[in-house]
């Protein structure tokens, strides 16, 4: 009864397998890395059209796709591992809020300032431009959660959920942590409690290692 997760390195599949590292439940990668290449797209499209990962496919054979999806359905599943706040818990809306929040207004901006010829092709200007803009956005919008939450040890308060595993991880990526922890000081401290988690440092080390540009400043 295994899981099977698509995804890479540093990618958005790592909330994933740092929540079923949690969950207790076995699981393997299958390593693809749709960032380097359009051959590995293509090797992606088999098991996701839209050629990215994160990809889960569960012991019973469903696909499932799309970060928060595939989180909101492991933690349900999971109850036990108290990963979400459950149905009728006053924190549940704000859990929801968030864990779509992220991937619609803060992940899906990765898709345009990675490979910014998608939507301006060879403009070199333009380029630049779409790289700045986006990096502008996406920390506005790390500011914005920032000041439309109260957080305690975790976001929610004392107990981890997914949604912090999910901040953890996106919040390393470009404009990076130094630039998160300026527009969100006291998310940027649960951060820091997450990357510190006894029961994940191996795991860290293993599928996002905190080194080089994506090492915490002190």
């Amino acid at each position: 009864m295994t899981y099977v997760v698509y995804g890479a390195v540093g990618s958005g599949s790592v909330p994933v397998e740092a929540a079923l590292t949690l969950i207790g439940a076995p699981f393997r990668v299958e390593e693809i890395v749709t960032y380097a290449s359009e051959e590995e797209r293509a090797r992606m499209a088999p098991h996701n059209p839209m050629r990215q990962v994160p990809v889960l496919v569960t012991p019973d054979g469903e696909t499932i796709t799309e970060s928060a999806a595939i989180l909101l359905w492991l933690s349900e599943q999971h109850p036990e591992a108290g990963l979400a706040p459950p149905p009728g818990d006053p924190r549940r809306g704000q859990f929801l809020r968030w864990m779509a929040f992220i991937p619609a207004e803060i992940y899906s901006m990765y898709w345009v300032r990675d490979v910014p010829s998608r939507l301006v092709g060879d403009d070199a200007a333009a380029q630049v431009e779409i790289d700045r803009r986006t990096l502008e956005r996406i920390a506005w919008c790390w500011g914005v959660m920032e000041a439309q939450t109260d957080p305690g040890r975790f976001i929610l308060g004392d107990d981890l959920t997914v949604l912090d595993l999910y901040m953890a991880v996106v919040s390393r990526w470009r404009p990076l942590r130094r630039r998160f922890h300026e527009v969100a000081p006291r998310l940027g401290e649960v951060a820091r409690r997450v990357d510190a988690l006894p029961a994940l440092r191996a795991f860290w080390a293993r599928r996002f290692p905190f080194e080089g540009d994506y090492a915490d400043p002190a």
